[in-house]
């Protein structure tokens, strides 16, 4: 196959990140779901169906996919790696957007990037000598319009509505107006207000970061978003039991401290099916924010030398295994839609099915734009799989507290607490809800060493 990977003339990158949106989308195989900008984006991409977050959550996910290393589990990873970095220290790796600007780029951070919604910790997560990524950002705007904070953005839904006490505020909502009356049409706005400029420098290539925030809970979307599954048949739950044994199943407390009206998506399947219906809700209300991101780079003509990267920053459990939410080590807790796009790629809109993981996409762009590669990172290129869907993948790794998985073409194998083992089989039916570590000894004994030289990798601060 021809080798059309893009010359070393600095192109553009647009990187999208989109807050626990799970691989549910039509390009991915869920007819269900109305997602068309994504879509369009996917014809012109090379579509990763196995591209696997390494911590589920959005803190430590994050910190690995911006420094391309495995880090601290818990939420707060990039604020302890720039207080780090804010008291001297010395020998911290340099972030992807910190490497770009290095190498000449104008870097630009327009919503949730980093964990913060802003990138900063402090009052109203709005302290500029709070910040999560120093060194990173030429630019790092996040409006707050009537939301008032970042940190009121983060949790806001319609018309400035803001998370005070979570039992009093609805876990879902629909409401009449245009994309503005949610936060993420604030962020899609000034990001488009961003690219415009950008794309008007000849000289200088840019690094543009736009985080939008929904899926994320509460789930909110303008209520023509809801009106498109009106009559749209949902799946079945194919795992909506609690495992049994060993898991990192939890109770879903992030989910269950909202207002649900006294029910519980777990016991009541009406409810449950009106959860996933608001969710794809918020889905779609931020396709469509996608699309308007694309459609001002398509009019600048600045896509004729852009990479565009659209990532979701983990999974999240609709009721399988009797989650609703994330911060679990099951495939759907860790699995995550990637797409990467460039002008003249090879095999456009073919998907790969090879395992590849966060940290991985880090070197991948510095290989697509030509850069040296930082020596720092833990993730590996996967250049091949962007030029060849065809090309094998390697190792996923993952963790969360004090467990860790290590996902492979066809198995899982998941460390509890650094003795107990469990091994799943993804080419049997029942997948993640049989432990057959049994029946595969030659399987852990080829995993569990990888896993466990993944475990002394960790960035500690």
């Amino acid at each position: 196959m021809e080798n059309k990977q893009p010359v070393a003339h600095k192109k553009n990158i647009l990187f999208l990140f989109i807050d626990d949106l799970r691989p549910e989308l039509k390009s991915f195989g869920a007819a269900h779901i109305h997602s068309p900008n994504i879509d369009e984006l996917a014809e012109n991409s090379r579509i990763f169906l196995n591209q696997y977050v390494n911590s589920p959550s959005c803190g430590p996910s994050r910190y690995s996919l911006l420094t391309g290393r495995y880090g601290p589990s818990n939420n707060n990873a990039l604020q302890l790696r720039g207080k780090a970095i804010a008291n001297g220290a010395k020998e911290i790796p340099p972030s992807m957007p910190e490497w770009f600007k290095q190498h000449g780029y104008t870097t630009v951070s327009v919503g949730k990037v980093s964990h913060l919604p802003d990138g900063r910790g402090g009052k109203g997560w709005a302290d500029d000598n709070a910040l999560e990524m120093p060194n990173s950002w030429t630019r790092h705007l996040m409006p707050v319009g009537e939301w008032g904070t970042p940190e009121g953005m983060m949790h806001g839904l319609a018309h400035g509505e803001v998370r005070r006490n979570p039992k009093d505020m609805d876990v879902f909502q629909s409401a009449e107006g245009d994309d503005s009356i949610y936060p993420d049409g604030l962020i899609t706005d000034e990001a488009i207000k961003q690219l415009s400029l950008l794309s008007q420098d000849k000289e200088k290539p840019f690094f543009l970061a736009v985080g939008i925030i929904k899926p994320h809970l509460p789930f909110g979307a303008p209520q023509k978003y809801l009106d498109l599954y009106d009559g749209v048949e949902f799946p079945d739950n194919p795992y909506p039991n609690k495992p049994v044994g060993l898991s990192t199943w939890h109770k879903s407390n992030e989910f269950m401290k909202y207002n649900r009206w006294d029910k519980n998506p777990i016991t009541d399947q009406e409810f449950a099916d009106k959860v996933r219906r608001h969710y794809a809700a918020s889905v779609s209300y931020a396709d469509a924010q996608v699309g308007k991101i694309l459609k001002q780079l398509k009019e600048s003509g600045a896509d004729q030398n852009t990479i565009v990267v659209l990532w979701g920053d983990h999974g999240w459990n609709l009721g399988e295994h009797a989650i609703w939410g994330k911060h679990n080590l099951f495939e759907e807790g860790l699995r995550s839609p990637l797409l990467i796009s460039y002008p003249d790629m090879p095999s456009l809109g073919e998907a790969t099915k090879a395992v590849v993981e966060a940290a991985d996409i880090y070197p991948t762009l510095t290989a697509l734009t030509g850069l040296p590669s930082p020596k720092t990172v833990h993730g590996k290129s996967i250049i091949a799989q962007v030029i060849n869907p065809q090309s094998s993948g390697h190792y996923a790794y993952g963790y969360r507290a004090n467990h860790h998985t290590l996902r492979m073409d066809g198995y899982r194998l998941t460390l509890f607490n650094g003795t107990d083992v469990a091994l799943y089989d993804h080419n049997s039916a029942e997948k993640e809800t049989k432990n057959v570590a049994a029946q595969h000894p030659e399987i852990v004994s080829q995993m569990l060493p990888v896993l466990k030289a993944r475990m002394l990798k960790h960035d500690k601060f």
